[in-house]
């Protein structure tokens, strides 16, 4: 009895000390302060906007042990789909990454680590589709998140849509970290 005490208490440890390290994952970005309003470098341009379509530099650290590799993603789940807007979905980031340089998200500038896929957004294209809101809608969330995944590849299509991209995040997540900025016309 005794040593299945041990190993009980032991596998609590480990749950805990794995919980522990996963809180320890933050995202930040030092060109958006969480809860701020999104400036016109990450407005959309086109769609009906006009903006820079510039995508942020974020930085993170503390990822869960056994990263194998991240994925980022930013969701605007207020759009007005019943699904939401996949505004950037980024994958197969290699474990060695702690986080992407500004303007990132434009496919033309080679700014990605080597392997690292862009996939496509709602907007129907790869990189970065900044905020771009009805007119007059109250001011959409945009949930800014990186993925700390527990495989060194995620193996979809070229053109996989946002919604299998995080469906095979989802299933390979060992932890996540988040913040989300707002923006309205």
């Amino acid at each position: 009895m005794l040593p299945a005490a041990h190993l009980t208490l032991a596998s609590c440890l480990l749950a805990v000390s794995g919980f522990a390290n996963a809180a320890g994952f933050t995202l930040s970005s030092p060109t958006i302060q969480p809860n701020a309003k999104l400036e016109a470098a990450q407005v959309y341009n086109g769609f009906g906007c006009s903006g820079k379509n510039i995508s942020p530099a974020l930085n993170w650290r503390g990822a869960p042990a056994g990263t194998k590799s991240f994925a980022v993603t930013v969701y605007d789940p207020d759009a007005p789909t019943g699904s939401g807007w996949w505004h950037w979905v980024v994958f197969n980031l290699p474990a060695t990454t702690s986080g992407l340089p500004e303007n990132a998200g434009d496919v033309a500038q080679g700014l990605m680590p080597a392997n690292a896929v862009q996939g496509r957004t709602d907007f129907g294209t790869t990189g970065f589709g900044g905020a771009c809101p009805p007119p007059g809608a109250k001011p959409h969330r945009y949930i800014f998140t990186v993925h700390a995944l527990k495989t060194e590849k995620i193996e979809v299509p070229a053109d996989a849509s946002a919604a299998l991209v995080g469906y095979m995040i989802n299933a390979n997540q060992l932890g996540k970290a988040s913040f989300t900025a707002k923006y309205g016309r």
